[in-house]
């Protein structure tokens, strides 16, 4: 028997959001069952807000929550902030809910769909299928894109088949609560430092952040580290964003505003780190132009890789 999987795309579609930064640092989550909330995180610093219809909001709230998305997304300026709504799981009842009600009276002022808990392939392309056909009913000019959550031991093992999913997918994200309680890791918090990570000689989690980072930059997609829970630990946090950014993260999932600005300035190139890229590169064009066979910088060699980097530093600091 061959079994033929028919997805209908919006007639208008458009996978190419402009309103979705590839440079993005920092997303902020907000309960979507408290308008107040909602309404200061559209305020906020944020790169992104996120509404959350999943963890942060009780069953027995979640109908209503789908309202205050639909009405906050339709009568609140977000300005320039990506406007990112967190579904529930698809092993709930909500989730189909969740896209139905919202995406057909709010489509069109949605930028992400983050989907959590992703094991495979297949909970992408079922998302992808679902936003296709409201979309096309909806005659919706612009596709919605797709934010997928790497926190259980499926997603670990199939990042790379998740990464190539679906053309709308768009990040793929580390979430640290559920993929400790997924992997059955002793952890006192999300994301957190707690005794156990003294007791291992490395980082815990480098295994699964290092995975996302590859299937991440294999095929073209941000990633962005999970939320460090206690949020009046500024240190700590801090500690967590400087340790994602070396694995190669794009930027920080905060649960509080507080965590905005620090998260925005680690994952930025400093002014030093930029001018060094700047140095690097002019020297090498300068190099080029004079004719010359060999580079050098600063008593160095520069060779191919030293440029791509220098390249990297200037594209994410804008000064390109």
């Amino acid at each position: 028997m061959v079994i033929v999987r028919f997805v209908i795309q919006s007639q208008n579609a458009d996978h190419e959001s402009d309103i979705v930064p590839h440079t993005m640092k920092t997303l902020l989550f907000v309960p979507a069952s408290r308008p107040a909330m909602i309404e200061k995180a559209a305020a906020s610093a944020a790169d992104a807000v996120c509404l959350d219809l999943e963890d942060s909001v009780t069953p027995a709230e979640k109908a209503a929550a789908r309202e205050h998305v639909v009405r906050a997304l339709r009568e609140l300026d977000f300005g320039q902030r990506a406007r990112v709504v967190r579904i529930n799981g698809l092993d709930t009842p909500y989730a189909y809910r969740d896209l139905v009600d919202v995406v057909e009276a709010a489509g069109d002022r949605i930028n992400l769909v983050m989907v959590p808990k992703v094991g495979g392939p297949r909970d992408v392309a079922f998302v992808d299928t679902l936003l296709s056909q409201i979309e096309w009913q909806r005659q919706q000019r612009t596709a919605i894109r797709i934010e997928a959550q790497i926190e259980t031991a499926a997603g670990f093992l199939y990042a790379r088949e998740i990464a190539t999913a679906s053309p709308r997918l768009d990040a793929l994200i580390f979430g640290p609560g559920d993929y400790a309680a997924s992997m059955q890791i002793p952890s006192a918090g999300i994301g957190e430092h707690d005794e156990h990570d003294d007791l291992y000689p490395g980082h815990r989690w480098h295994a699964v952040m290092h995975t996302i980072v590859a299937a991440a930059r294999a095929y073209g997609l941000r990633c962005m580290d999970g939320p460090y829970g206690a949020y009046k630990d500024a240190v700590g946090f801090e500690r967590s964003c400087r340790v994602a950014r070396a694995l190669g993260f794009d930027g920080k999932q905060c649960i509080h505003p507080s965590q905005l600005g620090p998260a925005s300035a680690i994952f930025s190139p400093s002014d030093q780190e930029v001018a060094r890229a700047r140095a690097l590169v002019d020297a090498y064009d300068a190099a080029v132009a004079s004719g010359q066979g060999a580079a050098t910088h600063d008593g160095k060699m520069i060779d191919a890789a030293n440029l791509r980097m220098a390249r990297v530093t200037l594209q994410r600091s804008g000064r390109m």
